[in-house]
């Protein structure tokens, strides 16, 4: 019982999540997301604002949670923007 309380509080900031999910996004960019992959970069962009409201309230559970679904959204977009600019 202990132990699930204290998974449910936690008390490190997602500091390393936070920054995988900008530097995923950044590669997306570079690798044309905002022309070939538009909706999952804008998903992983409003994944990362949540995460940074979410910081800023202390909310570090919901907070790494989100860091973590922006850079997979970021890594789908760079990989579909991959994908199209093949095919091409």
């Amino acid at each position: 019982m202990l132990l699930a309380l204290l998974g449910a509080c936690e008390t490190t900031p997602p500091v390393q999540e936070m920054s995988d999910a900008r530097q995923a996004i950044a590669v997306a960019r570079d690798a044309g997301a905002e022309a070939y992959a538009k909706v999952q970069l804008q998903d992983a962009l409003r994944h990362l604002e949540s995460a940074e409201h979410e910081l800023s309230s202390e909310e570090y559970k919901a907070a790494r949670r989100d860091a973590l679904l922006a850079k997979a959204k970021a890594l789908e977009a760079r990989d579909m923007s991959k994908s199209v600019q093949q095919q091409q």
